[in-house]
């Protein structure tokens, strides 16, 4: 019979079986999710030396007592009082003695995993003997600690490359990518993947007759011996220097210099993770990419606490974005039904479906049930039963009206009426609407799959609710939604025109792309302006360029429209302000000659901070801290620096507006600072 013991933990419970057998509960107090922090550490450690002292207990079982996962990782917001490197340190070192106790521990040790097992919570893991996961969708493995700006602290990066060798785990740390249930066994992290059903079962196994621990693979662990580990360390430099510049996330380069510096067997291994994750708390960069992250969920939960349970949603317009945003939410659970004319792109984009789906669930059966959620519907029909509909047709203004109009006679009177549109004001749109309360913006950015940022726009005359609605429905398809305000634009499209401009301006001065684009990378951009320009379509930009052009008196390029005139449109052609073959692109190389400006990077970013500034004066979105996030989300503005306000910040808006003065007087007046730098938007 099972018996509880007595304790007075706040977030472990312990239970003891007939066969000796402790199953310890994780389950932290006022909290939806289990994170690791001085409290519920304190309160492990205590458990450990108890069990230390216990010579009845035959084996430890960890689990979970949330329905959300295993272990999150660590609590991060512990980290915004790190005051300085020996602080961070002591914390860290804290839990490696907590993970080496659990380690050293003689009984079988089993974590029982369900759901996220991420960071400090796979480190936890790591530390037990054996581990079991449920094998499903929803249960991963990683450590993503470098996203962050550091890296994992309490033995990870010892711990995993001493079990399933350096290759594979330098793979997993340095990208900070997750793992599914079967391929971290494949790899060695786990040695069960099972049902739910059978998880208790398969602990119970592994604790009454615990097998033998054997070295996987003893190559890969050779790998970790003293003399070849410094030329693994210049492959995985190399590689990671492809990715990530060390002067703006430093963190992976750390943790290679450690492993060849001190491999995974010696004392001074876990010191030097304890130390380099020390410094790296109390970064810049690292209190940047923990403030992204807070951001990040602060735009999950804008729509908490909210009733909308919407279970279909038809689309129309099968084009690239149209047809991802159909995949995308049958990915995500929906029931979806296509809308084209053309039944030839309805075929291209449920081919697209199934690629991405099988890329991303990897399972046949998985695969397959997305595959019967999404419907082909070339003649409407799924309009009278959806929930959500969401126009993504051509940005002309005339056929969007005539969609609207038409879509508003079929639709269910409850159903959100969205579009896609990146360009044109809801209030242009929805005068043919009777009602136009109706009308939402729902603006999702190309490609689909991997931008995470949705726009959900105001509109005038946009009912509250539609809004909260609208904001529920891009939160359950697991992207993030940011609420704006209907103008030119919007807000992410609005801050990278001028960006994109001044780029196209510095071309037609004679500086070559590369060199733009080094200027803008080297800032922290994941892409120049020039290949941007490229990848998105020349045609496109051209025709957001005329639209905005209109209401913010921007001039468009002669050389843009010269490109689009010969069918010169990027990527997609092969060639544009670059050639690319098989979409690769071929940058030339800079003459050696050029003469490259002084204030290339300044001309660039100042021209999107001034538009930033202008779009938080004008309330565009509710704060800072929201444009921040929509531009790191939106288009990659380096999380590093925080966002463009943030950024601004640091670097002072006396200064800032100095140097838009300096430039308006070499270059114009699309200089001209905007009144908001001396109204307080950046103080």
């Amino acid at each position: 019979m099972d018996q509880v013991m007595m304790s007075n933990y706040e977030h472990w419970s312990l239970k003891i079986d007939a066969d000796n057998i402790l199953w310890l509960t994780f389950d932290r107090k006022d909290s939806k999710v289990n994170s690791l922090n001085e409290s519920t550490l304190r309160e492990f450690d205590q458990i450990l030396n108890s069990l230390g002292q216990n010579n009845r207990t035959k084996a430890l079982v960890i689990r979970s007592g949330k329905t959300t996962g295993f272990i999150v990782g660590a609590d991060i917001s512990q980290f915004k009082s790190l005051t300085s490197a020996e602080e961070a340190t002591q914390l860290i070192r804290k839990g490696q003695e907590i993970f080496n106790k659990l380690e050293r521990l003689e009984m079988p040790t089993i974590a029982l995993i369900d759901g996220f097992c991420l960071g400090g919570g796979l480190e936890l893991a790591l530390a037990c003997k054996y581990r079991i996961a449920e094998n499903s969708p929803k249960t991963r493995l990683g450590l993503p600690e470098v996203k962050l700006g550091i890296h994992p602290g309490w033995g990870g990066t010892v711990r995993l490359p001493k079990l399933i060798g350096p290759l594979q785990a330098m793979d997993v740390i340095l990208s900070g990518r997750n793992l599914l249930p079967k391929a971290a066994k494949k790899m060695g992290i786990i040695h069960e993947a099972v049902p739910r059903r059978l998880l208790e079962k398969a602990a119970r196994d592994y604790a009454l007759t615990p097998p033998r621990q054997k070295e996987s693979f003893p190559w890969r662990q050779a790998l970790n011996y003293k003399l070849i580990r410094p030329v693994l360390g210049r492959l995985f430099t190399s590689q990671v220097s492809k990715k990530a510049n060390p002067k703006h996330y430093p963190s992976p380069f750390k943790v290679i210099e450690n492993w060849v510096a001190h491999g995974v067997e010696t004392p001074q291994a876990m010191d030097a993770e304890a130390d380099s994750i020390g410094k790296l708390l109390v970064s810049d960069t690292s209190r940047n990419l923990v403030r992204v992250f807070f951001l990040q969920e602060e735009l999950k939960g804008l729509g908490k606490g909210l009733s909308y349970k919407p279970q279909h949603v038809h689309v129309i317009g099968a084009g690239v974005m149209g047809g991802d945003i159909a995949a995308w939410c049958a990915l995500r659970g929906f029931k979806v039904t296509l809308q084209d004319q053309a039944p030839k792109l309805i075929g291209n984009a449920l081919k697209r479906a199934n690629e991405l789906a099988t890329k991303q669930l990897k399972e046949n059966y998985l695969v397959q049930e997305v595959m019967d959620r999404l419907f082909p519907d070339p003649n409407g029909l799924g309009i009278k039963t959806a929930d959500v509909i969401i126009e993504a047709i051509t940005e002309k203004l005339q056929a969007k009206q005539d969609l609207f109009q038409a879509i508003e006679k079929q639709a269910k009177p409850d159903a959100i009426l969205a579009t896609n549109t990146s360009t044109i004001p809801l209030e242009e749109i929805c005068t043919v609407l009777k009602d136009p309360t109706r009308l939402v913006g729902i603006h999702f950015f190309n490609p689909v799959p991997k931008m995470p940022l949705v726009e959900i726009v105001k509109g005038e005359k946009t009912n509250k609710t539609v809004i909260e609605q609208a904001i529920v429905f891009v939160g359950k398809i697991s992207k993030l939604p940011l609420p704006v305000k209907s103008s030119p634009g919007f807000l992410v499209n609005r801050i990278l025109l001028p960006y994109m401009l001044e780029a196209v301006a510095l071309l037609e001065e004679g500086v070559s792309g590369p060199v733009i684009d080094k200027a803008a990378t080297e800032f922290g951009m994941p892409m120049g302006p020039i290949e941007l320009a490229d990848t998105v379509g020349l045609d496109i930009c051209l025709a957001a360029l005329e639209k905005l052009s209109a209401t913010t008196g921007a001039k468009v390029p002669e050389k843009l429209k010269e490109y689009v005139s010969r069918g010169e449109l990027g990527r997609k052609t092969g060639k544009g302000f670059y050639q690319y073959n098989k979409g690769k692109v071929i940058k030339p190389k800079p003459a050696t000659k050029e003469t490259i400006p002084s204030d290339v990077t300044d001309r660039l970013i100042l021209r999107l901070l001034n538009e930033s500034v202008a779009c938080l004066r004008e309330g565009i979105v509710d704060s800072a801290d929201h444009l921040d996030a929509g531009c790191i989300f939106g288009f990659g503005f380096p999380p590093f620096r925080g966002g463009p306000i943030t950024y601004a910040r640091t670097q002072g808006g006396a200064n800032l507006l100095k140097q838009l003065e300096e430039l308006e007087s070499r270059y114009g007046n699309r200089f001209a600072a905007d009144r908001g730098w001396q109204t307080g938007e950046v103080a």
